[in-house]
């Protein structure tokens, strides 16, 4: 009798211990390398590898998207959080616009995050496409 409470008790320690590792495990984090720049809530960040996470449990539409390597780190809110019908691989899709890639679309394994791009932004990047082209705009950093 005492070897089967001992079996019983080693059993429900395991799950237990299977139940809060799982738990563990972050929600919505993906590592995408990104091979050009791109502009992700109004800022222009640098070709490089970043890591995508929640901001917290608590807040589905809030992401941090940072890049170790290039020391940045930009905050994005979601305007829709969508969960997964298809098991596709973790991705970010990109609205182009001339040459400025706009983050729009965040796929993880549980959700697909929609980043708004405003129509200021898009209209900024048509501005620096068409004035890189004719050469009569300076570039530099403000």
């Amino acid at each position: 009798m005492r070897k089967h409470c001992v079996r019983i008790l080693s059993a429900f320690i395991g799950l237990a211990a299977l139940a809060f590792t799982a738990k563990a495990e972050p929600v919505d984090q993906i590592v995408v390398n990104i091979p050009y720049e791109f502009v992700a809530a109004g800022k222009i960040l640098p070709a490089g590898t970043y890591r995508v996470n929640r901001i917290s449990d608590n807040n589905k539409r809030g992401l941090l998207i940072s890049s170790f390597e290039n020391g940045v780190a930009v905050m994005l809110f979601s305007s829709e959080v969508a969960d997964k019908t298809r098991p596709e691989q973790p991705s970010v899709t990109f609205q182009q616009v001339g040459d400025q890639h706009l983050l729009s679309k965040i796929q993880t394994a549980e959700h697909v995050f929609t980043i708004p791009v405003s129509k200021s932004t898009v209209l900024e990047a048509v501005m620096k496409s068409h004035s890189g082209a004719s050469g009569s705009m300076s570039s530099g950093n403000n």
